[in-house]
């Protein structure tokens, strides 16, 4: 062999790994801020206060204010309604009849997962005693139930609510 070979194969195996180094080193700036950016995360304690806002909203017994802790774009799945709500007219409308049994919720056992700095899950079971309207007879629902939070413009928001009445038994 002849060291001219050698030499242009050393060089192409070089450049190479010199290709592959700067690759992977540019992997780690772009992922060294996004890292530093979830640091930011919200605790679990703020976004179980959002579940707190939102029933205190329900005792307001005015929909519009229920209505706006949904996102614009948000899906309803409502506990006591087959209908899906995929805009605000349709939450607005869903929480009018539900607001006529005053409900009173209580979360009974929640499982909170914070995704990042602007996304979070809360899902678990919980409860409302609804008073009807004609007799003032009490019932208990109990439900299990997922809600979706984005935070948009910095305010926390639903973008996904899911909440179904427990089966029996």
């Amino acid at each position: 062999m002849t060291p001219r070979p050698i030499t242009k194969r050393a060089a192409i195996v070089t450049a190479g790994a010199l290709v592959a180094v700067g690759t992977f080193a540019a992997g780690v700036g772009v992922a060294g801020p996004e890292k530093a950016k979830q640091g930011n995360k919200p605790a679990k304690a703020e976004i179980a206060a959002l579940f707190d806002d939102w029933n205190a909203a329900l005792r307001t017994g005015d929909a519009e204010t229920v209505a706006d802790r949904y996102a614009k774009d948000a899906v309803l799945l409502p506990t006591v309604s087959n209908k899906v709500r995929t805009d605000r007219a349709g939450i607005v409308d869903y929480f009018e009849h539900f607001l006529e049994n005053k409900p009173v919720g209580k979360k009974i056992e929640t499982h909170i997962n914070v995704l990042d700095k602007n996304s979070a899950l809360d899902a678990g079971v919980y409860e409302f005693t609804l008073t009807d309207p004609d007799t003032g007879a009490k019932r208990v629902v109990e439900a299990r139930y997922t809600y979706e939070y984005e935070k948009r413009s910095g305010e926390w928001k639903i973008v996904n609510h899911h909440s179904s009445a427990m089966p029996e038994g």
